[in-house]
């Protein structure tokens, strides 16, 4: 599994979705595929999104501040 980063390419909105679907090794379809069925389900869906939107680091910040 790779570390928990949003990509710089192939995101859509925030790119939650696509780093979730890369950690776990599925498409980032299914992936989203899954969260808009979850979406239909009473929760806090879209406040979970926004929070891991704004604590996930974006890729190439995440690169820069390895070693």
């Amino acid at each position: 599994m790779t570390a928990l980063a949003r990509p710089t390419h192939g995101r859509m909105i925030g790119g939650v979705c696509a780093a979730l679907a890369r950690r776990f090794g599925t498409s980032a379809t299914t992936m989203r595929v899954v969260f808009l069925l979850s979406c239909l389900l009473p929760g806090p869906q879209f406040l979970l999104y926004i929070a891991l939107w704004i604590l996930l680091p974006s890729e190439d910040k995440a690169h820069a501040t390895s070693w």
